[in-house]
C-alpha cells in the first residue's frame, strides 16, 4: 500500500464538509501513482469513485494532464511542413478563426463510444485530411460504461486497421495521409490498465473527463473537445487556461462527441489567443436541419458511412455536410460557413473523400515505415 497515495485519497474522499481539493502538483502525483500501479487496486477504485462524486477541479485536471505529459507517448509532428498563416482573432459575428496551416487538429471524443446516434467523425476526418488539415484522434476499444461502438472499430470496418501501428508508423501515416490515431492499448498501456476499473465502479471516472482534453502530440495543435453539460465546458476552459492551450473548440455534440447535431442549435465555443467567443449554429439556416439518425445496428452503421463516402445521397449525407462544412470553416479552408457546406458536399459527391480513404487503406495494407 502507498501511504503517500493514502493521504491524497483521504483529501478527496472525506466528504462534503472535510474533503479538500488536490493541488495541481498533488493531482499529478496521484495520477502518476495510479498509472504506475504504485497505488493498490483498492486505493485506485476508491480514488476514482470519490473523485467522481466530488468532481475534478480545473487545477486537478491540469495536474492529471501533467502526469500524462510525463508518462504518455507523444506523436511527433516534425514531418509536417508547409506554409504558415498567422492566427486571426475571432470576428464579432462568430467568424472564422484561421489556425496555422499544417497545424494538426486533435479530436477528443468519449472513449466509450456511441450507442444511440450514428457518428460521422471518420467522414469529417477524411474531409479535413483531403484539404491538407492533419487530423489526430485517440481512443481505445469497446469500453465501459456505455459500451458504444468506438472510432477505432469503425475505421477497421472501413478497411483501416490502426490497432497495430507503432508510434513511428503513426507519424508516417500522419505525414503521408493527414490522419493518425493514438490507440490506448498499443501506445499507452499504463492508461489502458486502468480501464477495467470503469466497469468495476460502474461510472465514468475523472480519467474519462481528462481524455476529452488530452493532447497526445509534441507540438502545437488545435484541440476539439465534445461535451454534454455546460459546467463541463466551463471546467475545460479554465483547464485550458492553466495548461496554456490557446487554440481550441468546444462542441455540445451528439452523446458528448465532436459531432454537431442536426435536430438542435449547435452550441460551440471558439477559443483563440485573443479570447473566447460563443457561436450558435442553426442547421435550419442552411437547410441542413433534420433528424439525427439512430444507431440501429453496427452493420447498418457501416453501410451508412460507406454510402456517404461513395457520394450517394443517403440519409446520413446532410450530417456529413453539416460537420465537414463547419470544420472546413473553423480551420480556415473556407471563408464562411455556407462555402464550407458547399465544399464538403462537393468533396463527397466528386470522390475526393473516397480517394483519401483509399490512400489510408493502401498505407495500412502495406504498413511500411520506410
Amino acid at each position: 500500500m502507498s501511504d503517500e497515495f493514502r493521504e491524497l485519497l483521504k483529501k478527496v474522499g472525506s466528504g462534503t464538509h472535510t474533503g479538500k481539493d488536490l493541488t495541481r502538483t498533488e493531482a499529478a502525483a496521484a495520477t502518476e501513482m495510479m498509472l504506475k500501479l504504485i497505488a493498490t487496486p483498492a486505493q485506485i477504485g476508491a480514488f476514482m469513485i470519490a473523485h467522481r462524486i466530488k468532481r475534478p477541479t480545473p487545477e486537478e485536471l491540469a495536474g492529471m494532464l501533467d502526469a500524462y505529459d510525463t508518462l504518455a507517448p507523444k506523436l511527433s509532428l516534425h514531418n509536417l511542413t508547409g506554409e504558415h498563416q498567422s492566427p486571426q482573432a475571432p470576428s464579432s459575428h462568430g467568424g472564422v478563426t484561421v489556425t496555422q496551416a499544417k497545424t494538426p487538429v486533435v479530436f477528443c471524443n468519449p472513449y466509450d463510444g456511441r450507442s444511440r446516434t450514428v457518428p460521422v467523425m471518420p467522414i469529417t476526418a477524411l474531409i479535413l485530411a483531403a484539404t491538407d488539415v492533419p487530423v489526430i484522434m485517440h481512443g481505445g476499444e469497446c469500453m465501459p460504461t456505455k459500451y458504444g461502438i468506438p472510432l477505432i472499430e469503425i475505421w477497421q470496418h472501413l478497411g483501416i486497421d490502426l490497432t497495430g501501428l507503432s508510434l513511428t508508423q503513426n507519424e508516417k501515416l500522419l505525414a503521408e495521409t493527414g490522419i493518425s490515431f493514438i490507440y490506448l492499448p498499443q501506445h499507452f498501456p499504463q492508461a489502458q490498465a486502468l480501464v477495467p476499473y470503469r466497469e468495476q465502479i460502474g461510472k465514468r471516472p475523472p480519467f474519462a473527463t481528462l481524455e476529452l482534453i488530452w493532447l497526445p502530440v509534441a507540438g502545437d495543435a488545435h484541440l476539439v473537445s465534445g461535451f454534454v453539460h455546460p459546467p463541463t465546458e466551463t471546467r475545460f476552459q479554465e483547464t485550458f487556461s492553466l495548461r496554456k492551450v490557446e487554440h481550441y473548440t468546444t462542441v455540445k455534440g451528439l452523446e458528448g462527441s465532436c459531432d454537431l447535431a442536426r435536430n438542435r442549435t449547435g452550441i460551440i465555443g471558439l477559443g483563440s489567443p485573443d479570447g473566447f467567443e460563443r457561436l450558435h449554429l442553426h442547421p435550419r439556416d442552411y437547410d441542413l436541419d433534420g433528424t439525427d439518425l439512430p444507431l440501429e445496428s453496427k452493420t447498418q452503421l457501416i453501410e451508412q458511412i460507406k454510402s456517404v463516402i461513395e457520394g450517394k445521397n443517403s440519409e446520413l449525407m446532410p450530417s456529413a455536410i453539416l460537420n465537414g462544412g463547419f470544420y472546413l470553416w473553423r480551420f480556415g479552408v473556407c471563408g464562411d460557413l455556407a462555402s464550407g457546406f458547399a465544399q464538403a458536399e462537393k468533396m463527397l459527391t466528386q470522390g475526393e473523400v473516397k480517394q483519401k480513404l483509399a490512400q489510408l487503406q493502401n498505407f495500412c495494407a502495406s504498413k511500411s515505415v520506410g
